[in-house]
Order: C-alpha cells, then sequence, then structure tokens
C-alpha cells in the first residue's frame, strides 16, 4: 500500500485490475486504491507475474502493508500455484503459503505495533499516540479532545473518517458538564429508513462517503451565507470569440469562459484577501498564494476538486492549460494526492449543465467558495450615450458566493463580487 501523501496513513484497496496468473507490464495499473484524498491507480513497480493477492477488494490497511506478491523471475512464476487466498489485515500466512523470505520480514515490520497505553493525562501525548498531524490539527481547529474518542484505524488511532463522523453529530441541549455533540449512536439524520418492495438498495462508493462525510462537516462548520450577482460577459463573450481559433491553434487548448472567470478571480483575490483565507479557531490565517479548486463532476462517481496551484503565476494560457489537464485527469483518476490538497478559495461550474445559480458549501479550511450558473444570452435594459434606455441582447450570468460569515461580512463578500464584477464587464484586452 503506497503513502499517498505524508498525512494519509491507510489506504482502501477499492478494485483489483489484475488477477492472479496475469502478466503485467512495469509501470501498468494493477490495482485502484481510495483514500481519504484521492482515488488512484497504483503501477506495478516491475514486469513479472501475479502470483499472490494478499489484501482483497474493500479492505482498508496501512501504508507499506503489502497487498500482493509479485514474481518477476519467469521460471519461478511458472511454478506458482495459480490462485491464492486473500487474507484479513494483520493476519499470518497460514503453513499453506509460501512467502519469499524478505517478504514476512517486510510484512511483519508492516503490521502495527499496540499503542502503549499511558498514565499520563497529557493532551498532546494522547492525540500523537492516537492520530496523524492531519487529525491532530483538524481536532484543535474545532476544539475536539480525540485523545477520548474510540479509533477505527490501526491499532485503535483516531482517522479523519471518525473525526468527521464525531463533528457532523447534531449538538444536544447544552446542560453542565455536558458534551456539545450528541453521543456516539445516535442517529443524526432522524430514523434510518428502510427499503420498500421494489426498492433498489446500493452501497455508497468510498467517494461517496467521504463527500458525504465532508459537506456534513463542513456545513456544520461554517457559518454559511451566499450572496448572488448577475454579471454581464458580453465583452469577455466578444474578446473569446475574437482570439479562440488562433488561441486554440497555438497553445492546442479548447478556449472556454472559465479561465477568464478565473483570471479575474484571482487579481480580486489579492485585494480581498480575507476571501482567500482559513479559520483556526480565533485566528485568521491569510494566506499568500491562491490555490483555486475547481470541481469537477466524476459522473455517476461523485466529486473531485482538484487545485491549481499558485494561480497568481498563471496568465491565461496557463489557466487554460491547467484547468484541462487537471479536469481530465481528474475523470482518468491520473491525479496525484498533493493535487487535491491546499486549496484556499474554490470554483464550482454547474452552469455547464443548465444550472441558473446555486448555494453551494464551503469546503473545510476555506472561507468562500463561487458558483457560476449557465452562460446565456438575456434581453437587458441599458443606457445609451444619448441617454435614453434601450433593450439589448446581453451574454450574462448569475454568479453566487457562499461565504463564511465569521470573518467575512457580507460587505466584504459584496465588495469582492462588485469588483469581480467590474473586472468581468469592463474587460478590453488580455494578456494571453
Amino acid at each position: 500500500m503506497p503513502q499517498m501523501g505524508e498525512s494519509i496513513a491507510e489506504g482502501t484497496v477499492s478494485r483489483w485490475l489484475k488477477k492472479v496468473g496475469d502478466a503485467v507490464k512495469r509501470d501498468e495499473p494493477i490495482f485502484e486504491i481510495s483514500t481519504d484524498k484521492v482515488d488512484a491507480e497504483i503501477p506495478s513497480p516491475s514486469a513479472g507475474i501475479l502470483v499472490e493477492i494478499l489484501i482483497g477488494e474493500g479492505q482498508t490497511v496501512a501504508v507499506q502493508t503489502i497487498v500482493a506478491r509479485l514474481e518477476t523471475d519467469a521460471a519461478a512464476a511458472a511454478l506458482a500455484p495459480v490462485a491464492a487466498p486473500v487474507l484479513p489485515v494483520a493476519a499470518q500466512v497460514p503453513a499453506a503459503v509460501t512467502l519469499p523470505p524478505a517478504a514476512v520480514v517486510v510484512a511483519a515490520s508492516a503490521a502495527p505495533a499496540p499503542v502503549a497505553a499511558s498514565a499520563s493525562s497529557d493532551f498532546e501525548s494522547r492525540i500523537r499516540s492516537k492520530s496523524s498531524p492531519l487529525v491532530r490539527k483538524m481536532a484543535a481547529d474545532h476544539g475536539v479532545e480525540i485523545g477520548g474518542l474510540s479509533g477505527s484505524g490501526i491499532a485503535g488511532r483516531v482517522t479523519k473518517k471518525d473525526l468527521e463522523q464525531f463533528l457532523a453529530q447534531p449538538p444536544v441541549a447544552s446542560v453542565a458538564g455536558a458534551s456539545m455533540h450528541a453521543p456516539a449512536g445516535v442517529e443524526s439524520h432522524g430514523p434510518m429508513p428502510t427499503p420498500w418492495a421494489g426498492d433498489t438498495v446500493e452501497t455508497m462508493s468510498k467517494i461517496r462517503r467521504l463527500t458525504s462525510d465532508h459537506m456534513t462537516m463542513a456545513r456544520r462548520v461554517a457559518a454559511h451565507v451566499t450572496t448572488v450577482f448577475e454579471v454581464d460577459l458580453t465583452r469577455v463573450a466578444r474578446i473569446r470569440n475574437a482570439m479562440r481559433k488562433e488561441f486554440e491553434a497555438q497553445s492546442g487548448q479548447k478556449l472556454t469562459y472559465l479561465p477568464f472567470i478565473l483570471q479575474a478571480v484571482t487579481q480580486q483575490l489579492k485585494r480581498h484577501r480575507v476571501l482567500n483565507a482559513a479559520v483556526a479557531g480565533t485566528d485568521v490565517i491569510y494566506r499568500k498564494a491562491i490555490n483555486l479548486g475547481i470541481a469537477v463532476s466524476l459522473d455517476p462517481s461523485g466529486l473531485i476538486v482538484p487545485v491549481i496551484k499558485h494561480a497568481e503565476e498563471l496568465s491565461l494560457t496557463g489557466l487554460t492549460r491547467a484547468t484541462n489537464d487537471l479536469a481530465a485527469r481528474a475523470r482518468s483518476k491520473k491525479l496525484s494526492p498533493n493535487e487535491v490538497q491546499d486549496a484556499t478559495f474554490t470554483v464550482t461550474n454547474p452552469g455547464t449543465f443548465g444550472s441558473l445559480m446555486g448555494t453551494p458549501i464551503i469546503p473545510v479550511g476555506t472561507t468562500a467558495i463561487l458558483c457560476l450558473g449557465a452562460i446565456e444570452k438575456r434581453p437587458k435594459v441599458i443606457t445609451g450615450a444619448d441617454g435614453e434606455d434601450t433593450i439589448a441582447i446581453r451574454t450574462c450570468a448569475y454568479f453566487a458566493l457562499s461565504f463564511d460569515h465569521r470573518v467575512v461580512d457580507g460587505a466584504d463578500a459584496d465588495r469582492f463580487m462588485v469588483d469581480v464584477k467590474k473586472t468581468l464587464e469592463s474587460l478590453t484586452d488580455v494578456s494571453v
């Protein structure tokens, strides 16, 4: 099980792409994994024959756990059994299964050591013994003492999912000494529905479960407010049409409206820093880098948000390349974990499906998200040079900004949106 980022301690084998006895080439995808950050195909480290699968689909194990055995010696592979049992996590290898000595040593070293019970009530030591740095930071941000939580991870460690589920529980009435969260086992959404005759029941995919947990926690953590502006994109449309053919011929990239919008957003985030920030307890972290998360639909499996790092350093061409590249690799599951981390501001574009506007949920660790509605031609009243009002056909869209009212006031959000609107409506020239 590969290490998919320094804060990730475990992964789930979601699907085997090869079966026992199959020949594989070096760097050929051999299985898929899911973590709390990304789904990814894992390539074979070398060419050979897959002679044993140790961890089955759906099992979650610690990083560096041996999940399969690949025989790179053709002669040895011919003598290998045609099938092998799938062992449970941390199970001992039965006598009937022969592993090379090196593999046995590595498997033993990968087995988790029991966490020693500490008599100390020191908060930091208990957290370190049960969680990763990412989980400890999340707990500190939300004021949760995770040392007292029951963990589902290796050796009882508290995982990110455990913490998200705890935070997603509804608050109970405040009484002296009582927790502000519902006790474990209390259903957070009322009575559990049951299927009726003719219904179909499907288990949520890994990415759907993670999205559910994350969205529930994100909605709970931030004080959500949404403001909506109508933006006239007629100038953008004209400039795009004028440069589109030459741009696409030179860059090889399809030119949409999105890069123009991302460029305007990036310019204004430099001026309105509270929209490019994070809340850490009673502190506000104003980010210097502008990392734009771009929501991508993975129909039908779910949603993922790859991140354009340091968007403030990119031209229109750079933003176009980055957007198209990340979206394509997101849909083909080729993203690396660091490409879905550290967003400072997010843009979602349901307008491509025809939606006029939406009120999106603010991702945890940021203070705002911009929702782009459908871009369409509308009749608008405009005032001519002579002062007379006329009806004209204009290319428009609704932009909805959800912001965290804990630190972003309505005036802050509206000033940001006014400046984004002005930037796009007064566009005269673009540096590619």
